[in-house]
């Protein structure tokens, strides 16, 4: 499998897991900055979260580290939570806005 089907492939599982508190997945929440595929498959992940204060600060990088740990292939992965540039509401797809009732 090259970089980009495995890059494929960490999207589509991302976009299984959800905040708890919203019914719309984190790749559509915008909360996923960046997905790299590195050398011998090791994946790196810049996320953030709606709020420092998120209950589920903790819960939701280690979904995605061990979902995306799972996929077959992946050697190491690395999820770093960052907070510059802070998240909003402008950061969300089109679908998560409809979702949520903001279009």
């Amino acid at each position: 499998m090259d970089s980009e089907e495995l890059k494929e492939k960490v999207i589509e599982t991302i976009k299984t897991i959800y905040d708890p508190e919203i019914p719309v997945n984190i790749w559509e929440l915008g909360l996923i900055y960046s997905v790299d595929i590195l050398p011998i498959n090791n994946v790196q992940i810049n996320m953030t979260l709606t709020a420092p204060s998120c209950p589920s600060a903790q819960e939701i990088p280690l979904e995605v580290d061990q979902k995306v740990r799972a996929i077959e292939g992946v050697n190491e992965v690395d999820v770093a939570v960052v907070w510059d540039p802070p998240w909003d509401r402008s950061m969300m797809s089109e679908t998560a806005m409809l979702e949520l009732g903001f279009l």
